[in-house]
């Protein structure tokens, strides 16, 4: 099966402010691909240059990123785009249609002053000739797609007069309005509760089903993604670290990134007169980066090759994928 998305040696890094702050690579060598109607899981913690992944996919990063490598979008021709190359037009068209995504905040991504329905009606007018009529009515069916009661009634409230759920629910209407290809979840249930996140994940589920939909869904909680996603990437301080399928990274996690992230979620089998196990040492600034890998300050198992250049992402089981010269070795 052929890839729907296929990233190849992305790398994003920022100027620096002067001599004494040099550039910082904010996401390093990172390779990832997606398939038809596949969940790709990209996990981490803050700053582990997620969200700058999803958002260089969108052409959406800010003008003073600094971006190589070649990000592969399969539209239906006979070979793909490479997003990193196409004209602003012809992402704009893109963005919305052929690729989607929900956003992490819906109270900050939603204008405050437009009434729900108008927001998600404008994402169809953009991207297609039908009439403003016609438009609303596709934004209420998308309203109704994602389980949202009285949708008719609820697309002429503001942001505001709807609970954090419901409003997550617009999100996910307005992207998945146009049927995309491709929809990126940016922590689209951090600020949820469980019962909610719950609801969001069942929901998502059902649409990719519905639309044969592939995603990308990012967060920094596994438990969650081990719910939606088919294959799992951990990434740390900008470098993907591990890549396989879920049962590769819950059963056999090879990167002690990985391990550490594992061993720190409280089970059933816990002992609760035990303090949780956690991974020592803090993540270190993007400015203050070593040139090897980023997790060896913090690592039990570090040899001298791990400050002297990145490790290779390399295979060490069929689709199990570790960026680490001791388990490689």
């Amino acid at each position: 099966m052929g890839h729907l998305l296929d990233i190849r040696r992305l790398t994003i890094d920022f100027p620096g402010r002067g001599p004494e702050q040099p550039s910082s690579a904010a996401v390093r060598d990172v390779n990832l691909t997606i398939a038809p109607r596949e969940v790709l899981g990209l996990v981490g913690e803050s700053g582990s240059g997620k969200s700058l992944t999803s958002l260089a996919v969108m052409g959406l990063l800010p003008p003073q990123a600094r971006v190589s490598g070649e990000i592969g979008f399969q539209n239906g021709a006979a070979s793909p785009l490479n997003l990193l190359k196409t004209p602003q037009q012809e992402l704009r068209d893109l963005r919305g249609a052929k690729i989607s995504m929900i956003f992490q905040e819906p109270m900050t991504a939603l204008n405050p002053v437009m009434r729900v329905g108008d927001q998600i009606a404008e994402a169809v007018a953009v991207h297609s000739q039908l009439s403003k009529k016609d438009a609303w009515n596709r934004a209420v069916e998308a309203m109704q797609a994602v389980a949202i009661p009285d949708s008719v009634r609820r697309a002429r409230d503001y942001p505001h007069q709807l609970s954090g759920g419901m409003r997550q629910r617009v999100m996910i209407a307005m992207a998945i309005v146009n049927h995309p290809q491709l929809l990126i979840a940016d922590e689209p249930t951090t600020a949820l509760d469980v019962t909610i996140q719950a609801q969001i994940l069942a929901l998502l589920a059902e649409l990719r089903d519905k639309f044969g939909l592939a995603m990308l869904f990012i967060s920094h909680d596994l438990a969650v993604v081990s719910q939606v996603a088919d294959r799992i990437a951990v990434m740390y301080l900008g470098s993907v670290v591990e890549l396989g399928s879920k049962s590769a990274i819950f059963r056999a996690a090879a990167h002690p990134y990985t391990r550490g992230l594992l061993n720190a979620v409280p089970t059933l089998q816990t002992d609760r007169n035990q303090p949780l196990r956690t991974i020592e040492g803090g993540v270190p600034s993007p400015h203050a980066l070593i040139p090897g890998c980023g997790f060896e300050p913090r690592c039990d198992f570090r040899v001298p090759a791990c400050s002297q250049e990145l490790p290779e992402l390399v295979e060490i089981a069929p689709g199990h994928w570790a960026r680490c010269p001791v388990v490689n070795s």
